[in-house]
C-alpha cells in the first residue's frame, strides 16, 4: 500500500544558519542575538521538514513574539501554526490559525489575514474537511492578488491550483499552478520556483501527463540546485519517484526513492523518512522482491513508532503483512494486515480501508486462501456499497435542497406579487374617494391584475408539478449510467414477488443476474475516477443493448450492476450469462489517449427459489446470487455461477448455504452451472491521434 502526501511550500533558508539549527546542543543563540523576524525565519525549512526540531526553538520566542510588532507576531503565528499542523495537533494548529486571522481582521490587514486562511485551510485538510479546506485557500488567493509578498501570491496560488486539483477540476487546476510558476518566475527566487514547477510536476502525474511532468520537474531541479535545502531535495526525489512509477519506470523511481531517503535521513526529518519507506517497502512489492519489501516495512515501522506517526505504523503493517503472504507465512501476513485496517477503520477512513480490503483480497488470492479472499472480498462489496449509498443520499440531499430553494424563491415571488396588489387596492380605494369617476376603471385593472396573477398562479403549480415529477424520476434513477437504482428496485420487488411466483411454470421463470466489474479499482487507480465513470457508463450501455426493454437493469452499487428478467425461458439462463460475459468486454471506450475494456464476474439465478418446495423472499435470493458471484470471483473472475435448485434432501439449510455456498455444492445440496468468459479485452493501449 503506497503512503500519500501533498504538495507544501515553505521558505529557504541558508546553509550556515540551518545547520547551526541542526546541533542538538543549538538552541541558544549568541550573545547578540538576530533580529526577531531573521530568526523566525531562519526555522522556516526546520519547521517544514524537522518540526520536532524547531518546536522548543519556536517556544523559546513564543513571549518575544507576542509582544513584538505586528508583523513579527503575525509570522510567530504563521510559523507556530505550520509547524503545530505538521505534527498533528490539529486542535491547537486550529486555534493558532483563528488566533492570526482575528489579528489580520483586527488590523484590516489582508496579507495576514490571506496567511490565517491559507494556514488554517491545510488544517482543515489534514482533518479531512476538504469542502472548508478548499473555500478558505481559494479565499486567501483572493485576498493575497493584491499584496506585495509575493511568498504569499505564489503560496496561495499552488495551494488554490491543488485544491481545484483535488476537486478533480484539472483545467482549473493547471491554470491556477501555470501562473504559479510564471509568478515564482518573475520572483527571481529560485526557492519559490523549486516549490512551484514541483507542484506542477505532481499535477501533471495526476492527469497522466507524464512527459510534462518530468519536463516540470527538470525546472524545478534546476531552480534547487542554487539553494541548499536537502528537505527541498528530497520532495524532489520523492515526486521523480511518482512520477517513474505513474509512468511504467521502477527502476529510476527506485533509484529516486532510495535517493530521498539517504536525503531525509541526514536532516533527521522522521515522518519523511517514515513515508518514503513505506513507499520503498510498495515499490519492492510491485517488484515482487518481498524480502527487501519486508525489510524495509518493518524499517518504516520502527520509524513511525519512533515519531508516534499512527497512519504510517497502519500502512506499513499492511505492506509487512503483503510480503508475509506472498512468501507462504499466511497466519503472520493476516495478523499485520488486520491490525493496519484495524486503524483505518477507528479512524472512520472508509474509501482507505475499502482500498485495503481490495488488495487484502487479491494478496489472499494469489496466496491460495480462497475462503479468506472471499471473505475480504465480502468486506470490501459491503463497505463499497454503504460508500456508493452515501453518494447517492448526498446527491438526492443536495437535489431536494435545490428544489426547496427553487420553491422557496417561487412562493416569495408570489408574495411579493400579493403584497403588490394590495397595495394597489389600497391605493385605489383612496382614488375612489377622491375621483368617483375613475372607479369603473379602477376595478378593470384590478380584475386584470388579479386575472394574470390567477394565471401566474396556475403556471408555478404545473411547474411546481413537472418539478415534483422530475424528482420523482430522479429518485429512481442513478445519475451517473441513467439506470435504476436499488431503492426502485427494492419497491418494486416489494409488489412483485407475488406476481413472479405465482407466474412461474417449469419452463419460463424470472430470472436475476448480479455483475461486478473484474479489477474495477485498478482502472480508478490508474487513469482516475473520470476513467473510472467512462467505463460504467458505457457497461450501462451495453447491457441496455444486450438485454430486453422489458428487463429492469440496476445500478446496484459502486461497480455492481444488477438486472431482473421477468418471464424467460428456464433453459436458457446459461445462454444469456454467456451474453453477458462477452457483450460487456467487446465494446471499449477511447479516454484520454487510452483504450478500456474490462470483463465482469456473475452470480445468477431463476427466481423464485423454492428449497424444499417453500419460495424463499427476494432479498434472500439476491443474497445467495451474490454468494455465486463471489464464487465466481474466487474461482478466477470472468465467468459466471448460476444456482440452478436444490436438492431434495439435502441436509443443510438455506442459512447454511448462505454461508458457505462452495461447501453446499461439493455436498451436493444446491446444484450451480459455471459459464466461462471466452473474451479477453485487449491490452491497455495508447490511441493514436
Amino acid at each position: 500500500m503506497l503512503a500519500g502526501h501533498k504538495p507544501a511550500s515553505h521558505k529557504h533558508r541558508s546553509r550556515a544558519l540551518l545547520a547551526a539549527l541542526l546541533l542538538a546542543s543549538g538552541l541558544a543563540f549568541a550573545d547578540a542575538p538576530a533580529p526577531l523576524a531573521q530568526r523566525l525565519a531562519d526555522i522556516q525549512d526546520l519547521g517544514r521538514f524537522t518540526p520536532l526540531r524547531a518546536l522548543p526553538i519556536l517556544s523559546q520566542m513564543e513571549r518575544e513574539s507576542r509582544a513584538a510588532p505586528l508583523a513579527e507576531k503575525a509570522a510567530f503565528l504563521d510559523l507556530a501554526c505550520k509547524i503545530h499542523d505538521s505534527l498533528g495537533h490539529y486542535e491547537l494548529a486550529n486555534k493558532l490559525c483563528d488566533e492570526l486571522i482575528l489579528l489580520g481582521q483586527q488590523h484590516a490587514d489582508n496579507t495576514i489575514l490571506a496567511r490565517g486562511m491559507l494556514d488554517k485551510g491545510y488544517v482543515m485538510f489534514h482533518l479531512n474537511e476538504l469542502a472548508q479546506s478548499h473555500q478558505l485557500i481559494w479565499q486567501a488567493e483572493k485576498l493575497a492578488v493584491g499584496s506585495r509578498d509575493m511568498d504569499l501570491r505564489v503560496r496561495s496560488t499552488i495551494s488554490s491550483g491543488q485544491s481545484y486539483g483535488e476537486d478533480g477540476n484539472f483545467p482549473m487546476a493547471l491554470s491556477k499552478l501555470q501562473a504559479a510558476a510564471t509568478l515564482a518566475r518573475q520572483s527571481g527566487q529560485p526557492m519559490l520556483m523549486t516549490i512551484a514547477f514541483n507542484s506542477l510536476a505532481y499535477l501533471y502525474n495526476q492527469m497522466r501527463e507524464h512527459d510534462k511532468g518530468f519536463e516540470a520537474l527538470k525546472e524545478a531541479y534546476r531552480a534547487a540546485e542554487s539553494i541548499d535545502s536537502p528537505g527541498r531535495m528530497a520532495t524532489l526525489k520523492n515526486t521523480e519517484y511518482a512520477l517513474s512509477i505513474d509512468s511504467g519506470q521502477v527502476q529510476r523511481g527506485l533509484k529516486a526513492l532510495l535517493a530521498a531517503v539517504e536525503l531525509e535521513r541526514r536532516i533527521g526529518a522522521g515522518p519523511m523518512v517514515a513515508t518514503s519507506l513505506v513507499n520503498l517497502s510498495d515499490c519492492y512489492l510491485k517488484l515482487k522482491d518481498y524480502r527487501n519489501a519486508l525489510s524495509y516495512a518493518e524499517q518504516a515501522l520502527a520509524q513511525a513508532r519512533l515519531i508516534n506517526n499512527d497512519s504510517s505504523m497502519a500502512t506499513a503493517r499492511m505492506n509487512i503483512g503483503q510480503a508475509l503472504l506472498a512468501m507462504g507465512r499466511l497466519a503472520e501476513g493476516k495478523k499485520n494486515i488486520e491490525a493496519g485496517m484495524a486503524w483505518y477503520e477507528q479512524q472512520g477512513d472508509k474509501p482507505t480501508l475499502q482500498d485495503a480490503l481490495a488488495e487484502y483480497g487479491e494478496a489472499l488470492e494469489r496466496a491460495g486462501d480462497l475462503p479468506g479472499a472471499l471473505k475480504a472480498y465480502h468486506r470490501e462489496r459491503a463497505l463499497s456499497n454503504e460508500l456508493f449509498e452515501q453518494r447517492r443520499q448526498k446527491a438526492m440531499l443536495e437535489l431536494q435542497e435545490k428544489y426547496e430553494s427553487d420553491k422557496r424563491q417561487r412562493q416569495i415571488e408570489l408574495l411579493r406579487q400579493e403584497n403588490q396588489v394590495k397595495s394597489t387596492e389600497i391605493d385605489n380605494r383612496r382614488l375612489q374617494q377622491r375621483v368617483w369617476w375613475l372607479l369603473a376603471l379602477v376595478f378593470a385593472l384590478s380584475a386584470v391584475i388579479v386575472y394574470f396573477l390567477y394565471r401566474k398562479v396556475r403556471q408555478a403549480n404545473a411547474r411546481l408539478e413537472e418539478k415534483n415529477l422530475e424528482l420523482k424520476q430522479q429518485s429512481a434513477r442513478d445519475p451517473l449510467t441513467a439506470l435504476y437504482n436499488r431503492r426502485h428496485f427494492q419497491e418494486f420487488m416489494r409488489g412483485h414477488q407475488e406476481i413472479a411466483q405465482t407466474g412461474a411454470t417449469e419452463e419460463t421463470v424470472s430470472a436475476i443476474y448480479l455483475m461486478d466489474v473484474d479489477h474495477f479499482k485498478h482502472i480508478n487507480d490508474t487513469y482516475g475516477h473520470g476513467a473510472g465513470d467512462a467505463v460504467l457508463r458505457e457497461i450501462a450501455d451495453a447491457l441496455r443493448e444486450i438485454l430486453r426493454e422489458t428487463d429492469m437493469i440496476v445500478r446496484w452499487g459502486g461497480e455492481e450492476f444488477l438486472a431482473f428478467l421477468p418471464a424467460v425461458p428456464r433453459s436458457s439462463l446459461d445462454d444469456v450469462a454467456r451474453r453477458l460475459l462477452s457483450g460487456i468486454p467487446a465494446r471499449s471506450i477511447d479516454y484520454q489517449g487510452v483504450k478500456l475494456s474490462v470483463n465482469v464476474s456473475i452470480g445468477f439465478a431463476p427466481f423464485p427459489l423454492a428449497p424444499g418446495g417453500k419460495p424463499i423472499s427476494w432479498e434472500r435470493a439476491v443474497n445467495l446470487v451474490d454468494m455465486a458471484l463471489y464464487l465466481a470471483k474466487g474461482h478466477g473472475r470472468n465467468r459466471a455461477y448460476g444456482v440452478q435448485g436444490f436438492a431434495r434432501d439435502t441436509g443443510m439449510s438455506i442459512e447454511q448455504i448462505e454461508q458457505d455456498i462452495e461447501g453446499a455444492w461439493r455436498a451436493g445440496s444446491i446444484e450451480l452451472s459455471v459459464v466461462q468468459g471466452n473474451w479477453t479485452p485487449p491490452q491497455l493501449q495508447a490511441v493514436s491521434a
